[in-house]
């Protein structure tokens, strides 16, 4: 499980904006960047390369 209190100290990789953990508690959203980061086993993974595609709609 995510540690939701982490979301302080972590930005986007891409951006250096703010992050939003998805509802499901599965992904790391930067809004600006339209990325979305997985989180595998509690742990953020913070490459462009493993992130995907994110839109308003996907929320």
């Amino acid at each position: 499980m995510f540690d939701r209190e982490m979301l302080t100290y972590l930005v986007c990789p891409a951006t250096g904006s703010a992050l939003k953990l998805s509802k499901d508690g599965q992904w790391l959203i930067s809004r600006v960047a339209k990325l979305a980061y997985p989180v595998l086993n509690g742990v953020p993974i913070l490459l462009e390369g493993k992130a995907k595609q994110w839109s308003e709609d996907d929320e």
